[in-house]
């Protein structure tokens, strides 16, 4: 379909306008049904901001009706495993005991590769390694490599609570990547030399990071990208054991006595959908099938957001008014159309 042309009559231009809105339910028959897609309400920039440019094609695009409903990662595949949700806009498949029993019992599936490229370990600010003249910062550990050199700096990562013991800087609680690391410190052997501190939130997480690094302080933390702080700062990945994957499923099931080390698997990152609405309709799962945001073009948008304060739903209104080449290859021209005459 062609772009409606703005010189109509206004009467006849609502009318069109009308009727695309009408043919973009019909396009998704389980929005043509009545019934809402509720979205997982990722609590991380890059998921937020995924789940929003989510939302706008569905209601502009398709004419549905959404939910974003909250909730920490396990919680929410559960949810999508029974289908009380229908949508996870970013899932780091295979990452977490939840996710896996669902999949094995073909209750969730997935369509392509939402983010292609992420990375994510262990880090510490890259002047704790190599130092930073111009801020007048001496290398505190020109050593430090890999996990396995942390016990003999427990004193530079020194905990402020209990002095006695480091720091390492973890997940919020309810994240699989909570999970992960908390089994990573005991296969490290680490869980005693090393205070397992979880934030509250992913904004409380970034706050510590970013705050350490704007005072030149050392700071032990897990990771990933893409992330705003990780096109704003210069963080340097310890290394870890090769990834082996008998021993990430150790590190994966939090409840396995004795996890063996292993960095994590190269990342595949797709959208992670409901069995019923994958089956149901074919018109939406095409769409996310094409849901891509290139890496690059993603900490950018996110930087951006968290520079200027945005939030998720912002920021996507913006990528959608700057991006077009991008979000057009997601969609049939028809629907394209809709989302534009709605910017």
């Amino acid at each position: 379909m062609k772009y409606l042309p703005t010189s109509l009559p206004i009467t006849l231009f609502s009318l069109l306008l009308a009727c695309a809105g009408t043919a973009g339910a019909a396009d998704a028959p389980w929005c043509k049904a009545g019934k809402p897609v509720k979205l997982a309400g990722l609590n991380w920039e890059s998921g937020a901001l995924l789940t929003e440019l989510i939302k706008t094609v569905l209601e502009q695009g398709y004419g549905c009706q959404t939910e974003i409903v909250p909730g920490t990662t396990v919680t929410l595949e559960t949810a999508l495993a029974s289908n009380d949700i229908q949508v996870i806009a970013e899932e780091w498949v295979g990452r977490s005991e939840a996710w896996n029993k669902a999949a094995a019992e073909g209750k969730v599936k997935v369509a392509g590769k939402v983010i292609v490229g992420a990375t994510e370990g262990w880090y510490v600010p890259d002047y704790v390694i190599k130092g930073d003249s111009k801020r007048g910062i001496a290398a505190a550990a020109p050593r430090l490599n890999s996990v396995a050199d942390l016990p003999a700096y427990t004193a530079l990562f020194k905990d402020e609570e209990e002095p006695a013991r480091g720091r390492f800087l973890n997940c919020p609680t309810g994240w699989t990547c909570e999970g992960v690391n908390s089994q990573k410190l005991k296969a490290y052997g680490l869980q005693n030399s090393y205070v397992n501190f979880r934030p509250g939130t992913g904004a409380a997480l970034d706050a510590e990071i970013s705050s350490a690094y704007q005072r030149g302080k050392p700071i032990l933390f897990y990771y990933w990208a893409p992330t705003a702080l990780m096109g704003k700062y210069r963080f340097i990945k310890l290394q870890e054991p090769a990834y082996n994957e008998a021993c990430f499923k150790t590190l994966a099931n939090k409840d396995h006595p004795k996890p063996c080390g292993s960095a994590a698997p190269e990342a595949l990152i797709q959208t992670a959908l409901s069995k019923p609405l994958a089956d149901a309709d074919p018109a939406l799962v095409a769409f996310f099938s094409r849901f891509n945001v290139p890496i690059n073009v993603l900490n950018r948008a996110l930087a951006h957001m968290a520079d200027n304060k945005l939030d998720a739903a912002a920021e996507a209104k913006l990528f959608f008014a700057q991006q077009p080449k991008i979000w057009h290859n997601w969609l049939p021209a028809d629907v394209a159309a809709r989302i534009k005459q709605a910017q």
